[in-house]
C-alpha cells in the first residue's frame, strides 16, 4: 500500500488527504491543535517527528503558504527522504525548479479551486517524470488530479497564471475603493457603478468578504506570480502592487463573520 504524507494539513491539504488512496499520514511536530483536529477529522495517522514521517512515507505532498515552501522542502530534504516529493504550493516555476534540485524524485503541482469536497470543483495539476504515478493516488475521488506535459514548472505555471487574474482583480477592486475613499469620491463612484457597471458593486463586496481572511497567504502568492511574469520577460509590477494590498489586509486572518468593504478600506489606508 502506498503511504502518502501531507505537510501541513490546512483546509486544502486535509481535503486532498481525505480524497487520497492508500495510507495517509501527517507530522505533528510543531503543529497547532487546529492542525491536529483537521488531520484527525480527515483520518490521517500521526507521525510525531519529521524524521519518522519522512522515513515512513513513499510520497510527501507539501501544501503550505507559498513563502514557506522552500523552507519546508529543505527540512524534508535534510532528513534524507528518498521517496517522491510533491510541491503543490502556489509558487513560481523558478521556485519549484529550485526546490526540485533537493530531491531525486520530484513532482511539481498546483491546485485550482476550493478545498476538494465535491466532484468537478478542484483540480490538482501535476508535472514531472512521476506526475502520472502521483495523479493515480486520486483515481476515482472528488479531486481531479491531472498530469500535464512540460516537465517541472509546467504545473506551477498553470497555477500562477490562473491565480494572476482573479486575485489581482480582487486586490485592484479594493485598492480602487480605498483610493475613492481617500479622495472623498466613494459614494459617487459607487453611484456611477450602479448605473453603468452594477456588477462592480457586488464584486467589490465579494472581494472584501472572500479575500480578507486569506490575504495573509495571498501576499506571498502575489510575489510568486510577479516572479513568474518577470521570468517570462513581462512586467511584474501588477502583482507586486497586489502583494502590498494583501499585506495591509493581513490583520483579517481567520476573521469571524463577514468582512465589509469599509473595514478593508480602513486597513488599506493605514499602511
Amino acid at each position: 500500500m502506498t503511504i502518502t504524507g501531507f505537510l501541513h494539513p490546512g483546509l486544502m491539504g486535509t481535503s486532498l488527504a481525505a480524497a487520497c488512496r492508500g495510507e495517509r499520514v501527517w507530522c505533528s511536530e510543531g503543529r497547532s491543535s487546529a492542525t491536529r483536529a483537521r488531520a484527525e477529522a480527515a483520518g490521517l495517522t500521526e507521525m510525531p517527528t519529521l524524521v519518522e514521517f519522512a522515513g515512513y512515507c513513499d510520497t510527501i505532498i507539501s501544501i503550505c503558504p507559498p513563502g514557506e515552501a522552500e523552507h519546508v522542502a529543505g527540512l524534508v530534504a535534510d532528513t534524507g527522504f528518498t521517496g517522491t516529493y510533491v510541491d503543490a504550493n502556489a509558487v513560481s516555476p523558478a521556485t519549484t525548479r529550485n526546490i526540485a534540485q533537493r530531491f531525486e524524485r520530484y513532482v511539481d503541482g498546483g491546485v485550482i479551486g476550493p478545498p476538494a469536497h465535491s466532484p468537478g470543483t478542484t483540480r490538482l495539476y501535476l508535472s514531472g517524470d512521476d506526475a502520472g504515478t502521483v495523479a493515480a493516488l486520486w483515481d476515482g475521488s472528488v479531486l481531479d488530479a491531472l498530469a500535464v506535459e512540460g516537465g517541472v514548472g509546467a504545473a506551477s505555471a498553470v497555477k500562477m497564471l490562473y491565480a494572476a487574474w482573479g486575485k489581482h482583480n480582487a486586490a485592484l477592486m479594493l485598492a480602487i475603493e480605498a483610493a475613492a475613499e481617500a479622495y472623498g469620491a466613494a459614494d459617487t463612484i459607487r453611484a456611477e457603478w450602479a448605473i453603468s457597471r452594477p456588477d462592480l458593486v457586488t464584486r467589490s463586496e465579494a472581494a472584501a468578504a472572500d479575500t480578507a481572511p486569506k490575504a495573509w497567504r495571498f501576499e506571498g502568492e502575489m510575489h510568486e506570480i510577479a516572479a513568474t511574469f518577470d521570468d517570462a520577460g513581462l512586467p511584474p509590477e501588477f502583482h507586486r502592487g497586489a502583494a502590498e494590498i494583501f499585506r495591509r489586509m493581513a490583520g483579517f486572518k481567520d476573521a469571524a463573520g463577514t468582512v465589509s468593504v469599509e473595514q478593508v478600506v480602513a486597513s488599506l489606508l493605514t499602511p
